[in-house]
């Protein structure tokens, strides 16, 4: 469905990746975990479509994004530029990264940047509050700790463990995890044969985690995963 979505507000969530907050031209119907696609006009020939998840819950208003910003990027250039009361048009809902009510089991959460957006929304549903799990843990990666994102509004949630994996830390002495999100998981004991695994961020570190559950028995079934973007070979993780 298209939407006319009028700009509230942006705000820098770090140095590299700002939140947009929108208010579409009628309720916008998703699951927390699904994604908008946005209209990129384009000076000449056809606009671009970029998809950007909503890191807000169901229900709520505005809609936030978490977006990274990008050298060159078209879709995060086009955002970025606006201002509140300007326009956009998006399409939604998309995407099948949806929070499955498991009751009576673990559910962990593990992201790498803006891949918190998605797991943000279902962590913050009325959803997730209803479904009883056992446990719950968020793991967020990123380098520094300049470049934790939702510390605010995740921080504290009830019921749920915060775990910022930093993996060159500058302050050695922090309460944050000091290594990427794979070395918590290979350190760290869990109930894997009872517990449901969302990914999203990149590919790299979702494959390896994959590999790590892999590894310990995990079901394929009990893996949900959204890949942001794969580097090249050559890249380092």
């Amino acid at each position: 469905m298209e939407f006319r979505c009028k700009v509230e507000s942006t705000r820098e969530l770090s140095a590299s990746v700002f939140e947009l907050t929108f208010t579409p031209d009628r309720p916008l119907d998703f699951q927390a975990g699904q994604y908008i696609s946005v209209e990129v006009p384009q000076p000449e020939g056809k606009p671009l479509r970029r998809p950007y998840s909503i890191a807000s819950p169901p229900g709520s208003s505005p809609i936030a994004l978490c977006i990274q910003r990008i050298e060159k990027g078209p879709g995060n250039s086009f955002l970025a530029n606006l201002k509140p009361g300007d326009f956009f048009r998006g399409f939604a809902p998309y995407g099948f990264l949806v929070f499955k009510p498991k009751p009576g089991r673990d559910v962990v959460f593990i992201a790498t940047g803006t891949g918190i957006a998605p797991f943000r929304s279902m962590l913050l549903s009325e959803r997730f509050k209803a479904t009883a799990v056992r446990k719950a843990v968020c793991l967020l990666g990123v380098r520094t700790e300049n470049e934790i994102l939702y510390q605010d509004s995740l921080g504290n949630l009830d019921g749920v463990q915060w775990v910022p994996c930093i993996s060159r830390p500058q302050n050695k002495g922090g309460s944050n995890w000091a290594g990427r999100v794979t070395d918590y998981l290979q350190k760290t004991e869990a109930a894997w044969l009872e517990t449901d695994f969302y990914l999203c961020g990149n590919g790299a570190m979702i494959d390896e985690v994959k590999q790590a559950l892999k590894a310990r028995g995990v079901l394929k079934d009990s893996i949900h995963q959204e890949i942001y973007f794969k580097p090249e070979p050559s890249a380092k993780p």
